[in-house]
Formats: structure tokens, C-alpha cells, sequence
């Protein structure tokens, strides 16, 4: 700071009243120790600032994944906003759900000094990581179904899922199967979305098939699927898995949709130009992300008048389903009932 006082020609107090903005410099002034920043590449310390101010300018986020779309996007939007707001971000990765790595995960985050934490709820590891934030700290949750007591954004996935389900419904199908994605409790929101709009239509609840993060696991579960005659419409966890799940039934012969109808979930960006394009169901992670920051700061700043945002999501009709097939397991040979995952629980 010294250094830019004396390029500019100013005093040390004034370079600190540029730099925090809390009181009014003179334009002239203003400009001279900008183009003094510039020219010698000045930084401020976030870390001194922070032991002299007894504030931080940094955010947590503690996360299961980093890679996966919905996990990406999400954190994207925090970064993006907290960059906005002259917040840093510090990213941790949660191995597993296991206490061990939760435990873990957090004391890294606290490590720093930390304003607050954003923790990433799309699984177990999120899960597992809220019961260790220490009391005090803020904290919120990003999620796709709200929990009590949890300061949380939320994409209404329950909603979503069952909206898509009927739409699957109302073409004429006489129920549909579901390859689900690793929930973050018992039964997430797509998947209760599924479950309820079967039960409602007094449709049959067939078993669940289930896949993993990996969309190369809807492969193999594709395969199976073009052998039962029965299925005529599928519901995946999302986009990922649902492509893996239409190159599966490919490789045996069955043609989307015209044999068998896949929809997703998330609208990847791939999603649209995947053949045939998916329909799925449009949430945007960007956006519950800098939802997600908003209510963190108001937390922060001490002006936190809810704990709760929603957003509802939209289904998004592509050419990946349309009405079934008549006389379809008279089409092709295949095998009933053959499955890769848990039964209906």
C-alpha cells in the first residue's frame, strides 16, 4: 500500500479508502491509485485483512463432487455471485458419506478463516458434512428437497418428477420403469415424484433399477431393458444416465422412441443435441447456486428474514418419448422381469 501511495502521490489512508470504499476519494485521487494498482500489480491480503478486521472474505463450499453437471453449475453460481459481492471461494470434496470423511471434509474448510458455508446437499456426503458445521458458523444447503432446520435453496424435484411421469402417462403408457441416480437419503425427490404420480394414476410401481454417478452404468441396464417386453417407457435420475440408457437399448435393437421412451432429468447441455434430443426436466443449478449465496450473506450480514427458497422446475418436451408402440413385446424376443437393481421399497 505504501508503494501505491507514493506512485500516486497520496497518502496510505487514502489507498485504504479506495480499496474498502467506505468513504467517498476524490476522482482524481480515485483514478491515481487505480492506475498506481494496476501498474505494479498490488494485492490485497485477504488473509491480514482478515486478522486485522476480525472478518473474512471467503466462503466455503463443501461438495461430494465437483465434476458432475448439477455439482459444476451449483457452484458456479456461488462462485460467480460471492466474486460479485468481493467474496473468494474455497472448494472441499467430501470423499464419501462415511463420518470419517464429513469430519474431515469440514475441519479443512476450517482451517481458514471462513465468513460462512455452503454445503452442497445432492447426496450422502452432503448430508453427512451439515452434522459437523459447528454451531455459530452460517451455513446453508443447497438441495433438491427441503429438510427442516436447514437454512437451504431448493429445486423442487419431487414436483418435477412427478409432472414428467404423468406426461409419460398421459401418451398412453401403461406405467413407467425407473433408473435412479445414488440418493442422498432413502428416496429423493425425483424419485418420490415418480412413486407418486404411478400411485396416484393406479398405475403398477415396477422395481427400480439403479446406476450409479457414471452415465456408463445405464448402459448395461439399457441392454436389459430392451429384453423386457414390458417396458415401454423409462424414467432415469438424470440426462447422463438416460443417454447411457438409450446407447444400452440401441446395442440390442430397440429403436427411441418408437420402441421405448427415455426421459431425464437436469437438461444438460448435451441434452438437446443428443439423438434423439432428451426430454427431461430443466433445473437451473446456476441460479440455485446465487440463490443459495443470497441467503448465506443474509445470514452473515445479520438481516436473514427466511430460511427457505424454492424454485420450480420445468419439463422440457423433446423427441425422446412419445406414445408406445402397439403389439411391442410381440416385436422382438426378450425376457421378462430381467433386472439390475433394488426392488420397489
Amino acid at each position: 500500500m505504501a508503494d501505491v501511495a507514493r506512485l500516486a502521490e497520496v497518502s496510505v489512508p487514502t489507498v485504504s479508502r479506495v480499496l474498502s470504499g467506505t468513504v467517498r476519494v476524490s476522482p482524481d485521487k480515485r483514478a491515481r491509485v487505480e492506475a498506481a494498482i494496476a501498474e505494479i500489480g498490488f494485492h490485497r491480503s485477504g488473509a491480514a485483512r482478515a486478522l486485522a478486521s476480525g472478518t473474512s472474505e471467503v466462503i466455503a463450499v463443501v461438495t461430494g463432487k465437483t465434476s458432475t453437471y448439477g455439482y459444476a453449475e451449483a457452484i458456479r453460481g456461488v462462485e460467480e455471485e460471492a466474486r460479485a459481492a468481493g467474496y473468494s471461494v474455497m472448494i472441499t470434496v467430501a470423499e464419501s458419506g462415511s463420518e470419517a470423511d464429513a469430519r474431515q471434509a469440514v475441519a479443512m474448510a476450517l482451517n481458514q478463516s471462513i465468513a460462512g458455508v455452503v454445503v452442497l446437499k445432492f447426496d450422502a456426503a452432503g448430508v453427512a458434512v451439515l452434522k459437523h458445521i459447528p454451531p455459530g458458523l452460517p451455513v446453508e444447503a443447497l438441495a433438491g428437497a427441503r429438510q427442516r432446520g436447514v437454512v437451504q435453496a431448493v429445486l423442487e424435484e419431487a414436483r418435477a418428477g412427478e409432472e414428467l411421469t404423468n406426461y409419460l402417462l398421459e401418451l398412453g403408457h401403461r406405467t413407467v420403469h425407473h433408473v435412479r441416480v445414488p440418493a442422498s437419503r432413502r428416496e429423493d425427490g425425483r424419485t418420490t415424484g415418480w412413486r407418486r404420480a404411478l400411485r396416484n394414476a393406479g398405475a403398477p410401481i415396477p422395481p427400480m433399477w439403479e446406476a450409479t454417478w457414471d452415465p456408463h452404468t445405464g448402459r448395461p441396464i439399457g441392454r436389459e431393458l430392451a429384453h423386457c417386453p414390458d417396458v415401454t417407457a423409462v424414467f432415469c435420475g438424470n440426462d447422463e444416465i438416460a443417454m447411457g440408457v438409450i446407447r444400452g437399448l440401441e446395442d440390442e435393437g430397440a429403436r427411441v422412441p418408437e420402441d421405448v421412451s427415455v426421459v431425464g432429468f437436469d437438461d444438460h447441455p448435451l441434452a438437446e443435441l443428443w439423438s434423439p434430443p432428451l426430454t427431461t426436466v430443466n433445473q437451473d443449478f446456476a441460479r440455485l447456486g446465487r440463490r443459495g449465496f443470497t441467503l448465506l450473506m443474509s445470514q452473515i450480514e445479520g438481516t436473514a428474514t427466511t430460511k427457505y427458497s424454492s424454485e420450480r422446475a420445468e419439463v422440457i418436451i423433446r423427441a425422446s418419448a412419445a406414445p408406445p408402440a402397439g403389439g411391442r413385446g410381440s416385436a422382438r424376443r426378450g425376457r421378462s422381469g430381467g433386472r439390475s437393481g433394488g426392488a420397489e421399497r
